[in-house]
């Protein structure tokens, strides 16, 4: 089962992958990055990812039949802009649920529902701790 170093890494194997981050969505902070950062800052691409997840995880709205599981209430939140890709996969834990894995990719390379399916995966094998 692979640590955050090398879910990182293995994401950034992905077509089209420029960069990914694991990041703790209820404190903004960015836990292991890798590649390249949208703007070319980690730290706030991690916390402005952060609130896009807090928004998804915290209303209603987005949570099908709520949390009462313990899990996310939202399994990932895909966003798209001109060139790129940006999927937030949401990370079930032992201890809080409280982080996502970040992946961002160059629309013309990646694809999209690869990366979802791989994520999904690499979260579900991710060891923290």
């Amino acid at each position: 089962m692979p640590g955050i170093d090398e879910c990182l890494l293995e994401a950034m194997r992905l077509p089209g992958a420029r960069g990914a981050a694991l990041v703790d969505w209820t404190s903004g902070l960015a836990l292991g990055t890798v590649g390249e950062a949208p703007g070319g800052d980690h730290e706030t691409t991690a916390a402005e990812a952060a609130e896009l997840a807090r928004l998804a995880a915290e209303h209603g709205a987005f949570a099908a039949g709520g949390a009462e599981d313990g899990r996310p209430p939202v399994e990932d939140v895909i966003v798209s802009n001109h060139d790129s890709y940006h999927l937030l996969r949401f990370v079930d834990t032992s201890f809080d649920s409280s982080v996502f894995l970040h992946l961002w990719l160059g629309r013309e390379e990646g694809n999209l529902a690869l990366a979802r399916i791989r994520l999904g995966d690499m979260a579900s094998r991710l060891v923290l701790g």
